[in-house]
């Protein structure tokens, strides 16, 4: 059995274990993860995300090394790598591009396969930054698949999301209607030094412009006149600011940090870090619900009756939603 106390003073080994057990779903890393979980709720959860290829690890690495050499902050990352369809195996290789942190013992990295989850994270992602925070790392950055479109579960689960645009891996009106730019905090554009980089951000902009217009034209005796509407709400919103980076040289790092703190300060003085911390544990525990109503109801109907309810589906005489039905009334048929 894992000692609490083990975690509380920094024993990686023991951390590394218990990540492993809230992994496997194991009940003794549930035990520990009852009793950490009312030591958290003080990290920053910073989420990355962003298409394949923006260079989403290297930009990891660099926010890592600013927060410890800058703030003296414990950091720890979680990288969430894709689990083959067809073997079932992961990679798990984003920590090659963060070599620069292996020799710091106040970065704990720690790489997690999807195990099939959708949505860019693994199904145990929300518990291993639990398990972060509660054993006093100040900054937690997720780091997600990069599937695209879809992945948007990151935005239910850190406080600040990060999206990463890069120049040349698509039309303008593809990054703008990509849904993944609605759950940004922060745009950020890195490898800026390629070609195209200026119809990128002006793009985001024009998304942005859209979203939460801060200026607004109305005709006055015949002419066009432009007046600021961002006092018009009376509540302090946040847009989104556009930042330029180049992780691989660190172009643009200490701009980030400053845009990350902004958007902390914003949150905890509008009180939307409560707002978002309460969304995320309601979220987890109607997931867990779900999970555990499904385990529960699986064990309760016999395998020949459960069998013999798909057989009927696949013979196509019986639709999904009556097998559903029929299982839910304990009817084989």
């Amino acid at each position: 059995m894992i000692q609490i106390e083990s975690i509380l003073t920094g024993d990686r080994l023991a951390l590394s274990r218990l990540l492993t057990q809230v992994e496997n779903d194991v009940p003794e890393g549930h035990a520990v993860l009852n009793e950490l979980f009312l030591r958290g709720g003080k990290a920053h959860l910073i989420g990355v995300t962003g298409a394949p290829g923006t260079g989403k690890s290297s930009l990891v690495n660099q926010l890592a090394l600013h927060y410890r050499k800058q703030t003296g902050k414990r950091v720890a990352i979680i990288a969430v790598d894709p689990t083959s369809p067809f073997t079932g195996g992961a990679l798990l290789g984003d920590r090659v591009r963060m070599r620069d942190l292996s020799c710091d013992t106040g970065v704990f990295i720690r790489s997690m396969a999807t195990r099939g989850s959708l949505g860019g994270l693994a199904h145990t992602t929300a518990a291993a930054a639990q398990v972060l925070d509660s054993a006093g790392y100040e900054i937690v950055i997720i780091e997600t698949v990069g599937a695209g479109q879809s992945e948007v579960d990151i935005a239910r689960l850190a406080h600040t999301t990060l999206v990463v645009e890069s120049p040349g891996l698509g039309d303008d009106i593809q990054a703008i209607k990509a849904g993944i730019l609605e759950i940004a905090d922060i745009l950020v554009i890195n490898k800026s030094v390629l070609p195209g980089v200026d119809n990128s951000e002006r793009a985001l902009h024009g998304m942005l412009d859209l979203a939460h217009p801060s200026r607004r034209v109305y005709q006055h005796h015949g002419r066009s006149e432009t007046v600021d509407a961002s006092g018009w709400n009376k509540e302090p919103v946040w847009i989104p600011p556009i930042v330029r980076t180049m992780a691989v040289e660190g172009k643009g790092t200490p701009e980030l940090v400053d845009a990350i703190a902004r958007h902390a300060d914003h949150l905890r003085q509008s009180g939307e870090w409560t707002s978002r911390e309460h969304a995320r544990l309601r979220s987890e525990v109607e997931a867990l619900i779900q999970e555990s109503l499904a385990r529960q109801f699986r064990l309760s109907v016999p395998e020949d009756c459960y069998q013999s309810v798909l057989s009927e589906v696949f013979n196509h005489r019986l639709s999904p939603w009556s097998a559903v039905q029929s299982l839910l009334d304990g009817r084989c048929k």
